[in-house]
């Protein structure tokens, strides 16, 4: 293992790659937490952005996390699973992997039914819909779409009826797990024709503030616009 430039050096192979699980299983875990966290908030009618960063103004004892659309990337949502399975055959039961891995699989579904809601406040329906997914990569500023959750998004989005597009700087096509779209060009008037816009990937690309200023209703999973709308916003 690596921090830095610096090796650090363990015992065996064996620990190095548990060094690794725990790591990735760290991160699973506590996103986990974080993304129950903004189900509960949002049953309270709190909001989950400030009581994160509200908590993260402790000088010691947090590690803010943030709440999303779900995992994605080649490490956390699939790593952890891996020891899961090796313990299963060793008759021992990972809870805590086990529970985040059910709640950050749901998280997908979540938004779809925070965008369906938002619509229909609206007095419109998923079914029939233009929906304009803004970034489909796993995380900000890269052009991986590995496990992204913006593929489960999109999936269910087409199942229930939307006319989905998507917008990503660095995406330019989407060919896969039955999604054959092409990033179309980001104007005003995509933004304006767009019944509801959905921030899945808060690239630093984007201009949030003509986002905000241009989009009628906007479903935003990352806290991406925080405040920089005129119209309709409606976050985890």
């Amino acid at each position: 293992m690596c921090i830095r430039d610096s090796p650090v050096p363990v015992s065996s192979t064996a620990t190095a790659e548990m060094v690794k699980l725990l790591e990735n299983t760290f991160r699973a875990v506590n996103i986990g937490l974080v993304n129950e966290v903004a189900l509960m908030c949002d049953r309270l009618g709190l909001n989950v952005w400030e009581v994160v960063g509200a908590a993260a103004t402790k000088p010691y004892g947090f590690m803010p996390f943030y709440p999303g659309p779900g995992l994605g990337g080649h490490c956390i949502p699939i790593d952890p699973h891996y020891l899961s399975w090796k313990l299963r055959t060793l008759n021992y039961t990972a809870r805590f992997i086990e529970l985040a891995a059910e709640v950050n699989s749901h998280m997908p579904d979540y938004v779809v039914g925070k965008v369906g809601d938002a619509l229909n406040a609206e007095r419109k329906s998923i079914n029939g819909s233009r929906v304009l997914v803004l970034g489909v990569a796993y995380k900000r500023d890269v052009g991986d779409v590995r496990e992204s959750p913006a593929l489960d998004v999109i999936h269910l989005l087409g199942q229930r009826g939307a006319e989905v597009t998507y917008h990503d700087p660095y995406v330019a096509s989407l060919r896969r797990e039955g999604i054959d779209l092409d990033s179309i060009d980001l104007t005003t008037e995509a933004l304006a024709a767009a019944d509801c816009v959905v921030v899945v990937t808060d690239h630093s690309d984007y201009d949030w503030a003509w986002i905000g200023g241009t989009a009628r209703l906007t479903v935003d999973t990352r806290n991406a616009l925080n405040g920089q709308a005129a119209g309709t916003v409606v976050t985890l």
